[in-house]
């Protein structure tokens, strides 16, 4: 379970590196949600639950499942949600304003000085 954990954490982070580094402003947000999911997942690799036991303390107390990784997992998704409608509110901020959906064309134009 850990190889194909360790597997599909590696096959997102090639894929929301290569939407990051595209030039469309909806695939940088898309690639940056991505990211959030690989962190989710890095978290839950980490953990090490085998999945022999139920996750709740039995009668002696040996064997539970550490809490903390879960508590972990829930704030980064709260906090990966809010990064990501607050980059689709500045795409669309910047949308409205530009009219454009690419990167380069939010650099501006330099201007010639003739001397």
């Amino acid at each position: 379970m850990n190889l194909i954990l360790v597997i599909i954490i590696g096959v997102l982070t090639f894929v929301g590196t290569y939407m990051i580094l595209s030039k469309n402003l909806i695939r940088i947000v898309i690639g940056t949600a991505i990211y959030t999911h690989v962190a989710n997942l890095m978290i839950l690799s980490m953990s090490e639950f085998g999945g022999k036991n139920v996750p709740l303390i039995n009668g002696e107390g040996k064997d539970y499942v550490d809490p903390l990784p879960q508590a972990l997992i829930l704030t980064a998704i709260v906090i990966g949600f809010a990064i990501t409608a607050f980059l689709l509110v500045l795409v669309y901020r910047t949308f409205k304003l530009t009219k454009v959906n690419r990167i380069e064309a939010l650099r501006g134009e330099d201007e010639d000085v003739d001397e």
